[in-house]
Formats: C-alpha cells, structure tokens, sequence
C-alpha cells in the first residue's frame, strides 16, 4: 500500500493532535518548502532518513520509439534520492530498532 498526502495528514493529526486542517497546512508547507528547495537546485537532507538532490542531464541522442526517428533529447534537471545507511540497516533489520 501507498502512502499518501491524506494519510500522512492523518498521521499528523492523530499523533500531534492538531486539528484535521492545521494538520493538511502543515504537511502541505512542509512540502512546499521541499519543492521550492529543490526547485532552486538545492538539496533536501533529512539526517538519518534520506536525501534528494537535483541533478543536471545534458543533453543527449534519442529515439521515437513510434517511428525510430533520431533525435537530440534537451538538457533536463531530474530529482534524485538517496536512502540514508541508518534506514536502510534499520529497513534490513525489518523494521526492528
């Protein structure tokens, strides 16, 4: 199962005890402030969690797959994410502490 931006609201308001639309606000900024982050060609670290940084494509040699014609693909910027050593043993582990 996914987990989404309503359960992890739910998550806030159940374990903090905000009110239901305090806690949509929080998580909403939270992840405002990641985007904006990342957005700005910074990276997002969360110590012992993970980290995702931008990286910087260049340009490159494609093809349409529909009709096999060649052609150059622009330079693109892609987030990428890197799980910390903690939560992968942790995760290795099964989740045990």
């Amino acid at each position: 199962m996914s987990i989404t931006k309503a359960h992890l609201a739910d998550s806030i308001h159940n374990q903090l005890g905000l009110p239901q639309n305090k806690s949509v606000q929080s998580l909403e900024s939270i992840l405002e402030i990641i985007k904006k982050t990342l957005e700005n060609g910074e990276d997002v670290m969360i110590s012992r969690f993970w980290k995702f940084y931008v990286k910087e494509k260049r340009k490159r040699r494609g093809r349409n797959p529909a009709t096999g014609e060649d052609l150059m693909l622009g330079s693109r910027r892609v987030v990428g994410f890197k799980c910390s050593g903690k939560l992968r043993e942790w995760m290795n582990r099964g989740g045990k502490s």
